[in-house]
């Protein structure tokens, strides 16, 4: 009987080592890979939005390439509450997102859209060429599509109101259906559209089943609710309670 418990022991001994030896292993890969996990999640991120302003392709989105061409471009925070500059908070350091889930660090919308009642206080642009002049100016855009929450950018030329380049870099919507949106034939209907209308800040660009040809693209087949949402959530980040303020002021000869 002792001999039975002693191979008992020694079994689960063994067992509690290799355990541990496994989460030590795990632990020490996960802090050594953390910084490179870092560096590709920055490199994915400026390569979405160098291909939404339509600078590189998606086969040009080497890291070289994306090196290179993000040097060329600006980052600066917005105050979403006035459309000026700020800082408040660093470019480098701010976490859009993070900052509309807290309190703190948001207002209340004056008219609830995308079903929310808050939004961030500062928001992200990204320029290219001259901070008064842009060639481009590139924004955050993001909002509910049928199953998911869909995070992209808008591109915009100098003039505030022309697309320029639209792309979304991460959501969950159904391949063939609401995943269209990641089909390159569809977004390139997005370049030369106009955003507002001629004489006000109103948007009009969205999806449409008869595009209308100046605002309007073509809308995702089979798939109304997530292109309901696209169309919702590009509005709002044009209109005046997200960056259209700011953008006005490009409209009218500087921000």
């Amino acid at each position: 009987m002792s001999k039975s418990n002693d191979s008992i022991s020694k079994t689960l001994t063994v067992a509690l080592i290799l355990c541990l030896v496994c989460a030590v292993i795990v632990s020490v890969s996960a802090v050594a890979l953390k910084p490179l996990q870092v560096a590709n999640q920055e490199l994915d991120r400026r390569s979405n939005i160098l291909i939404a302003a339509g600078l590189i392709t998606a086969k040009e989105a080497t890291r070289d390439r994306v090196t290179a061409e993000f040097a060329k471009i600006q980052i600066k925070v917005v105050d979403l509450r006035t459309g000026e500059f700020t800082n408040q908070v660093k470019a480098e350091d701010y976490d859009q997102v993070r900052a509309s889930k807290d309190p703190a660090q948001s207002f209340a919308l004056k008219q609830a859209a995308l079903g929310v009642n808050r939004l961030e206080n500062y928001g992200l642009v990204y320029l290219v060429g001259n901070e008064a002049n842009p060639d481009r100016i590139i924004i955050p855009v993001r909002g509910p599509g049928l199953w998911s929450t869909l995070y992209g950018f808008l591109a915009l030329e100098g003039d505030g109101n022309t697309i320029a380049g639209m792309g979304f870099y991460d959501h969950g919507e159904t391949p063939g259906l609401g995943g269209e949106v990641d089909n390159p034939k569809w977004k390139a209907q997005w370049p030369g559209k106009k955003t507002y209308g001629d004489k006000t800040m109103q948007p009009l660009l969205g999806l449409s089943k008869k595009p209308d040809g100046v605002h309007e693209v073509d809308t995702l087949s089979g798939a109304t609710l997530t292109a309901r949402g696209v169309t919702n959530l590009l509005q709002f980040w044009v209109s005046e309670q997200a960056y259209g303020t700011f953008l006005a002021k490009f409209r009218q000869g500087g921000a």
